[in-house]
């Protein structure tokens, strides 16, 4: 997954177990599954975009106990891929969209959403949107903390936030976490009307849903839409955040800098995913469409 350099880590990356509180279909390829329990005290939340590695036991529990400790690193990633196929636990990268603490009467909880690409049903879903369709309270996962990819100048207010529906949950994030005054421009493209899920966002940005009929590639019109914004949109300065399919991110961030002469510094980007291209996951889980971060 292609990142941008200048990245915000967590103070500790370490293996933390969670359960699966519940689960919601909130669109046509939405789905939202909600994690606690276990050891979700030791998750420390930071708003924006953070986003970690999850390990999804499609190969039952016992794969889950057999992550290494540093499975998010070269050697530990190896030692990841020796666990035998069919019981390896899938890793894939998410984003947090949404953290609740702790109250008097119920623990804290992470939301997290799922593109949901193909059917379970009809066996064309990959294996992260085969779990979230049908997974069930009290089922296991581990994730690792990545941090913030979205890291502006202190005291930058005004943004534009470009994103695919994969970016949906980062863009959301970020919303949530800017302050009230902020201000800016979110181009967020989705594969239908009903999966533009709106989010709160500061009065002062302007939220323009781009949805993708036929059948273009995703991040097509989220990037010819910030290519043709008006060169007072937003006013300078800004911090630019462009993520989604791999195409644009890169070419958003070359428009940017090479056409409207922002400095590279005031760009955080990710390509989360690469079309016609999919993550490795064990031939026993393996299913056709790609998946990527969401």
């Amino acid at each position: 997954m292609a990142r941008a350099g200048r990245l915000v880590k967590p103070a500790v990356q370490e293996l933390i177990r969670l359960t699966v509180v519940r689960r919601e279909r909130l669109s046509p390829h939405w789905m939202r599954v909600t994690l606690g329990g276990a050891e979700i005290e030791r998750f420390t939340p930071l708003g924006y975009d953070q986003w970690f590695r999850i390990f999804l036991p499609l190969g039952g529990d016992d794969g889950l106990e057999r992550i290494p400790a540093k499975a998010n690193k070269l050697f530990g990633y190896l030692r990841y891929l020796r666990i035998p196929d069919g019981m390896r636990p899938v890793m894939r990268n998410y984003t947090v969209r949404a953290y609740r603490p702790a109250t008097a009467v119920a623990g804290a909880e992470i939301d997290v959403d799922f593109v949901l690409h193909g059917s379970d049903a009809d066996g064309t879903a990959g294996p992260a949107s085969r779990w979230a369709e049908t997974c069930e309270p009290g089922e296991n996962v581990v994730i690792i903390d990545e941090g913030l990819a979205f890291n502006p100048a202190r005291g930058t207010d005004r943004v534009l936030l470009a994103a695919d529906e994969t970016g949906l949950p980062a863009v959301a994030g970020i919303c949530a976490s800017l302050p009230a005054d902020a201000s800016g421009i979110a181009l967020v493209e989705v594969p239908s009307e009903d999966d533009a899920l709106p989010f709160p966002h500061p009065a002062g940005l302007e939220v323009r849903w781009i949805v993708r009929e036929g059948d273009e590639k995703p991040g097509t019109l989220a990037l010819s839409a910030l290519q043709h914004l008006r060169a007072d949109e937003p006013p300078t300065p800004f911090h630019a955040y462009i993520v989604g399919e791999q195409a644009l991110p890169t070419d958003a961030r070359r428009h940017l800098v090479g056409e409207r002469g922002l400095d590279k510094d005031l760009v955080s980007f990710c390509g989360y995913w690469r079309a016609g291209a999919s993550s490795p996951t064990p031939k026993a889980q393996s299913a056709p469409p790609s998946e990527g971060h969401a």
